[in-house]
């Protein structure tokens, strides 16, 4: 429990504390969180489950792991038992740097868990600056990994992160950096193509979106291997 010296103001949402059911009503419980004012947790935040009666999760005299919601205006705090997520949709934008578990390599990426509702993906062409023909390359499930938001879609409930985007970008040599260079018809055909699957992947989920992913892969790699043929330099 906190301190009840501890100042109201020092209370913010998430903060967890230790606590013990002094009353149950049928709308609640009403929570000893160690404080001089009432902590209550209603009753559609007792679990994540549909709860029909207060007295089936919690008993008076319990203790209980709670989570603050918001403080009111009268100044009664709001609990929840519901364990919050680290990352709510409306705190994740695109360049907030998260830490997450890898939970499943896929060919086209991997799915991190960072505490947000739903898991976050980073594409293969995400993961590192480097050609990778494969996640497992770089990293195994259960690995921590650190990544950067590139993406947020609420409504599709979708969450792509980019690793490389945290690494510099290799270094141009002097020659590589005055070189200019036009793209052949090929490269061209093929970088459209690329861009063409890239926002297919982008507008796509499931399966669809996996193939999308797999076909700029396998487009990238014909076009290093084009350009490598070629012998540009600083291409290969």
């Amino acid at each position: 429990m906190a301190d009840v010296t501890t100042p109201v103001t020092e209370i913010k949402r998430k903060m967890h504390f230790k606590g013990r059911v002094v009353k149950i009503t049928t709308a609640g419980a009403i929570v000893d969180i160690g404080l001089d004012r009432p902590a209550v947790v209603h009753i559609s935040q007792l679990s994540r489950e549909p709860v029909r009666r207060v007295e089936d999760v919690v008993q008076v005299g319990q203790e209980v792991d709670v989570w603050v919601r918001r403080i009111t205006p009268k100044g009664i705090i709001e609990l929840t038992m519901i364990e919050p997520y680290k990352w709510e949709w409306r705190e994740l934008k695109p360049g907030v740097v998260v830490t997450g578990k890898v939970i499943r390599i896929l060919n086209s990426g991997i799915e991190v868990e960072i505490g947000a509702p739903v898991p976050a993906f980073v594409p293969i062409a995400e993961m590192s600056h480097a050609y990778i023909r494969h996640p497992s390359e770089l990293v195994q499930e259960g690995d921590e990994i650190e990544a950067k938001v590139i993406e947020v879609n609420r409504r599709r409930r979708r969450i792509r992160l980019s690793m490389r985007a945290l690494e510099p970008k290799p270094e141009e040599t002097q020659d590589e950096a005055e070189e200019e260079r036009v793209p052949s018809p090929m490269e061209m055909a093929l970088l459209r193509a690329i861009e063409e699957a890239k926002a297919k992947a982008a507008n796509s989920t499931g399966q669809a979106r996996e193939d999308a992913l797999a076909r700029v892969q396998e487009l990238e790699r014909i076009l290093r291997n084009l350009r490598g043929e070629s012998n540009h330099p600083g291409l290969n």
